[in-house]
């Protein structure tokens, strides 16, 4: 096994100060504003962004302080394995999420419809490219029976640590 490491190339801006009550999903902050700060020396990595509405980031899920590999995500409430759910307390913490982007200025991405806790570590961006995604009949698993439901859910309690309260 080989010892793999990112270096954070930016910080996370949003109105959500902690875990709980921040959105679990970006369609759950539709229409929420925030702001991706991309350290000066990337700077130049953000050339032709512009052109794209929305962008991928992938992120550390910093306040995550332990590691469970089952856990009863937010939308259900039966236990999954971790890895058929998107929750914070991963092997490797990693985050995800498609954000609008509204506009660039500098080193600063302006972006809608977040689900992220303000401060987070920024470990890359890549443009959404519809065509690249997959055809045909999607499967979703667990998460079927809650369609619909990503919007008005919140994160509690149930991933923060004590030391993250």
């Amino acid at each position: 096994m080989i010892e793999v490491s990112y270096k954070q190339i930016g910080v996370i801006h949003s109105p959500y100060k902690a875990q709980k009550g921040t959105p679990i999903q970006p369609r759950g902050g539709e229409n929420v504003k925030g702001t991706v700060e991309v350290f000066p020396q990337y700077k130049e990595g953000l050339a032709g962004l512009e052109g794209f509405s929305h962008v991928i980031l992938l992120y550390h899920f910093h306040l995550a302080k332990q590691v469970s590999l089952k856990v009863t995500p937010f939308l259900d409430q039966d236990e999954q394995g971790i890895f058929a759910t998107r929750a914070p307390v991963r092997p490797n913490p990693i985050g995800i999420s498609i954000v609008r982007l509204l506009k660039i200025e500098d080193n600063r991405l302006f972006i809608q419809d977040m689900d992220i806790v303000d401060g987070t570590p920024l470990l890359d961006i890549k443009p959404f490219i519809v065509e690249f995604g997959p055809k045909g009949t999607i499967k979703q698993g667990w998460y079927t029976k809650h369609i619909g439901s990503v919007t008005r859910a919140r994160a509690d309690q149930r991933f923060i640590s004590k030391t993250n309260e």
